[in-house]
């Protein structure tokens, strides 16, 4: 009897899963939103609500999370939960925590070291499922198992990669076979749609792109349905293209038609006192990305850039000198290099060097599920990794204030 494979991606966010054969071929692919944002849309605020006496509700709500994505999955391949062979997920170190009902105190308070940084099994009776679920090991209170999961499915590596995960917690990596620096920056949910005015995770619906065709804003929809919302890959997007066609300063403002010199004017919309930029209109709906948007979605871009600069300048490694970018995460679809370097998210010399891999973290689980001698491997990649606290230190602070413009 086959038995499947079930890899998750536990993010602040989005949950993100795979259903798979013993082969290795994927029967199912589906994401849900993380139930946790009930009590806070960043892991810092769920945290502090476990430390209230929150923590048995936050683990329940994810734990709820995950059977749901779980029944999308097996409704997908048609299958039932019996046939679940093994199971496996990565994670930050907060949903770590949350998920295994740990002390949240070590990774709130300094030294920011989780107890329990080892690969584990957890039993969660709410999941029905008739195997433990591996949960994937951790670094530190801020590099957790989904940065490990992202450079594991990288294996081998050619050295001075530098490795970015696009996320609620952006986590950046430097290195390659001989070992890795890594930290973490916090974004925001911006790159996943998150706390957008009408953003939504990359499924059915959602806007994934949007180029620029003639003094027309073409949009390219998930399923090729009627556009709902707009996914982090969409956000990224449109403000590269406003960029580039001057909807959009410098600073990310949003300029006003008198000054726009062709009909792509005709997107700006009165929002209050500022502008927006209406992407679709019918009668049932508004897709818009107001001035709000752009700020959050300048804060996140501009904490991951000051992160990358910072961590180079820490591994004395020159951002000319990096051999190959990874970039992935749970936006949705790949960005182009365009998009990356109208919003200066890389140092310009790094953007020709960018490949982009989307669900790095669930390919490294994927490839874990795979391997006899996984846990071993697993110890051996952690050994050869270096974690570097980043947030909040003054080289970050500069890095970040420098970071911010486009």
């Amino acid at each position: 009897m086959s038995r499947l494979h079930l890899a998750l991606d536990l993010g602040t966010t989005t949950l993100a899963g795979r259903l798979l054969d013993e082969q290795g071929q994927m029967l199912a692919e589906g994401k849900v939103a993380n139930p946790q944002r009930a009590l806070g849309a960043d892991i810092v605020r769920r945290l502090e609500a476990a430390l209230a006496g929150e923590g048995e509700r936050l683990q329940a709500l994810l734990v709820d999370g995950i059977a749901a994505l779980l029944d999308d999955l097996l409704r997908a391949a048609g299958a039932g939960r019996e046939s679940i062979g093994a199971a496996a997920a990565a994670a930050n170190p907060g949903v770590t925590a949350l998920l295994g009902g740990d002390d949240v105190r070590p990774i709130l308070f300094p030294p920011y070291r989780p107890r329990n940084l080892l690969l584990r099994s957890l039993a969660l009776p709410g999941l029905q499922l008739p195997v433990p679920l591996t949960l994937f090991p951790g670094l530190s209170g801020y590099v957790g198992g989904d940065l490990v999961a992202c450079l594991y499915g990288l294996a081998p590596a050619v050295d001075r990669t530098l490795v970015i995960d696009l996320g609620t917690n952006g986590e950046i990596a430097i290195g390659g076979a001989e070992g890795w620096l890594a930290t973490s920056v916090p974004a925001g949910p911006a790159f996943e749609g998150g706390e957008i005015s009408c953003g939504q995770l990359a499924t059915t619906g959602a806007i994934s792109n949007v180029t620029r065709v003639g003094d027309r804003l073409q949009l390219e929809v998930i399923g090729g349905s009627v556009p709902t919302g707009l996914a982090g890959s969409g956000l990224f997007a449109v403000i590269a293209v406003g960029i580039e066609s001057g909807l959009i300063d410098c600073s990310g403002r949003i300029v006003t038609p008198a000054e726009v010199d062709s009909n792509l004017a005709r997107y700006l919309r009165p929002n209050g006192r500022a502008l927006s930029l209406c992407l679709y209109r019918d009668a049932g709906r508004e897709i818009v990305v107001t001035q709000g948007d752009i700020r959050a979605f300048q804060l996140a871009k501009g904490a991951v850039r000051a992160g990358i600069d910072a961590l180079l300048a820490r591994a004395g490694i020159p951002a000319a000198a990096v051999e190959q970018v990874i970039v992935t995460g749970a936006f949705g679809l790949s960005l182009d290099r365009q998009s990356l370097k109208s919003v200066a998210i890389l140092p310009a010399v790094m953007v020709e060097k960018a490949l982009f891999i989307p669900g790095g973290a669930l390919s490294g689980v994927q490839r874990f599920l795979r391997q006899d001698d996984g846990c071993a491997q697993l110890q051996v990649l952690t050994e050869k990794m270096r974690s570097y606290p980043l947030s909040g230190t003054p080289a970050f602070e500069r890095a970040f204030l420098a970071a911010l413009n486009f």
